[in-house]
């Protein structure tokens, strides 16, 4: 399995959109509804499917007020057999409009999450993690009974064992959690304040409204600026706000004809990202080569210059050819450079400095303009 661990490469088209991706909620049973879009067109899936919770009465607070839990209709299913099959058959909708390199998140918690997994791997789906969604404020176990429920699960998976290129922003990731790698567990609060929808009577629109901290994650983790990004169970529309505003593509599909109304006017809100936030994290292995040549045939040195290292204990001589000369030796920067130290290796371009009218100037300074202007 190849994983794109970069993100974007430097040579991947440039984020640069004359038409806004578009947002777009279709009303309706999601797997009919996907039956309808194009095989292997999808980039990224994030589901949040009923969770069949069981609730078998009301569920009250010691002081016998009634919690506002989650009993609607679309959370209650027959049997285990019956969420099952319904497992089974969104999921196989779903598989069917990813593309190979494409990967879907589900998210649920200990009544279902078991469940979706097995079925998951049953169907051929390559699962590569499981988060765990920490809740910094998780609703006690009022009853008293049970250890306080504080977490929800994500699965992460590949459409199938042979998936090939799968997106993984891993180096953005990296540099965002201070140069560490990004664990599994995420530390993040339930949706509240001004965040949460709230119809004219005050009360939540939705019950399981998730925080948008939590999709952006998911979505800067494991997709890109302009892929095509679907939630199945739509909801108020989460998904659809932060991929709009991380300049996603969108598609969601929601039966409840409230939900979707409430999702439209919350995502037609959103306002997307300046693009220069969003570009490709590129690294130094990433991005394109640029030979010390093109820094001469630029103007930008000129033969006859002379390099020297930071404190001015060794000096070459640049050549027309690209090469640098010390004493008689001539070679690479990096061969004189590890020369002038006597040493087996070096990095010639964060070794050696150009003298300048201003001071010294490195000339890894040099290539990064070049490599600015191949971008722009």
């Amino acid at each position: 399995m190849v994983v794109s661990r970069r993100g974007a490469s430097a040579k991947a088209p440039r984020t640069q959109f004359e038409v806004e991706p578009a947002s777009k909620i279709i009303v309706g049973d999601c797997v009919a509804e996907m039956e309808k879009l194009q095989a292997k067109s999808v980039d990224l899936v994030f589901a949040d499917p009923p969770y069949n919770l069981q609730l078998k009465g009301a569920l009250k607070r010691p002081d016998e007020s009634q919690v506002d839990a989650v009993d609607d209709d679309w959370d209650k299913f027959d049997s285990f057999a019956a969420y099952d099959n319904f497992t089974r058959a969104w999921l196989l909708a779903a598989r069917r409009v990813m593309k190979p390199s494409a990967t879907i998140w589900v998210i649920g918690s200990y009544h279902n999450i078991f469940r979706v997994g097995a079925i998951m791997q049953d169907l051929g789906f390559w699962l590569l993690n499981d988060i765990v969604w920490r809740k910094t404020n998780p609703m006690p176990n009022f009853r008293g009974r049970r250890f306080t429920n504080a977490h929800e699960t994500m699965i992460w998976a590949a459409r199938d064992e042979n998936a090939k290129g799968y997106t993984f922003n891993y180096d953005a990731l990296k540099s965002a959690n201070e140069d560490v790698q990004a664990r599994s567990d995420w530390l993040i609060p339930l949706c509240t304040g001004d965040e949460r929808l709230k119809g004219a009577d005050g009360k939540k629109v939705h019950p399981t409204q998730k925080p948008e901290g939590l999709l952006a994650r998911v979505l800067l983790s494991s997709s890109k600026p302009g892929d095509l990004v679907i939630d199945p169970f739509n909801g108020t529309g989460t998904t659809g706000a932060v991929a709009k505003r991380l300049r996603r593509a969108y598609i969601g599909f929601e039966r409840d004809r409230t939900y979707a109304d409430a999702a439209r006017a919350r995502i037609d809100a959103v306002e997307p990202l300046p693009e220069d936030t969003l570009k490709p994290f590129v690294t130094a292995r990433d991005a394109p080569r640029v030979a010390f040549s093109e820094l001469i045939e630029r103007g930008m040195i000129l033969p006859g210059a002379r390099l020297v290292d930071s404190k001015k204990r060794h000096g070459a001589l640049v050549r027309a050819d690209g090469a640098i000369m010390l004493g008689d030796k001539v070679g690479s920067i990096h061969r004189i450079g590890a020369m002038a130290q006597g040493s087996e290796a070096c990095n010639g371009w964060t070794f050696w400095h150009v003298e300048t009218a201003k001071g010294l100037r490195l000339i890894d300074e040099l290539r990064a303009e070049v490599r600015s202007a191949m971008a722009g």
